[in-house]
């Protein structure tokens, strides 16, 4: 091989590694991936809402609130300013209100509190700090400084409950309990 082709190898090889080099150094990076939103809790909110449960065609209780707010994707539900009632076989009604609640689609339970206030449609009054539905057990509780007023009757204790509207109940906790004279 004579000098020139040597020459012009050494040409040709220089400028295909610089074509290489310039190849490689001006490729676009590949655009960057978008990050994922960060997801807030997904909440849909309503005024003047009610949320409610019927089993068997029987409606076991319904909810009416200043402000429902409820979680898309567990469907749990916090409760502003409510007021509500719940039905006992029998037809009598225990109606409710509190200044708080919750409902979890899950077990179904509800949980209210502040201002509880509760009255039977056969006349009986109860107060508590809380008040819970335990929908597998279908079990009402006042819970909290429960205090229970009926005609002639007093009861009072950390924890009254009930299966059927208050018309029976179960005192626990500090239970106290008269018949006659002031029920105040």
């Amino acid at each position: 091989m004579s000098k020139m082709h040597k020459g012009l190898i050494a040409v040709a090889v220089a400028a295909f590694a610089a074509l290489v080099v310039w190849a490689v150094a001006t490729v676009p990076e590949p655009p960057a991936k978008p990050e994922a939103p960060v997801e807030e809790n997904k909440v849909m909110r309503y005024d003047g809402n009610e949320i409610s449960e019927e089993k068997n065609g029987r409606k076991i209780w319904d909810l009416t609130a200043e402000h429902i707010d409820v979680n898309i994707e567990t469907r749990d539900a916090v409760l502003e300013n409510l007021q509500g009632h719940f039905y006992a076989e029998d037809g009598r009604v225990v109606e409710v209100k509190a200044s708080k609640g919750t409902y979890t689609e899950g077990t179904k339970d509800i949980v209210l509190s502040g201002n509880v206030e509760i009255k039977n449609s056969d006349g009986a009054q109860l107060n508590s700090d809380e008040l819970r539905w335990d929908a597998q057990k279908e079990i009402l509780a006042a819970i909290g400084n429960a205090k229970a007023v009926k005609e002639d009757m007093l009861a009072t204790g950390d924890r009254i409950e009930s299966s059927d509207g208050f018309n029976k109940i179960k005192i626990s906790g500090k239970a106290y309990l008269r018949r006659g004279g002031e029920t105040k």
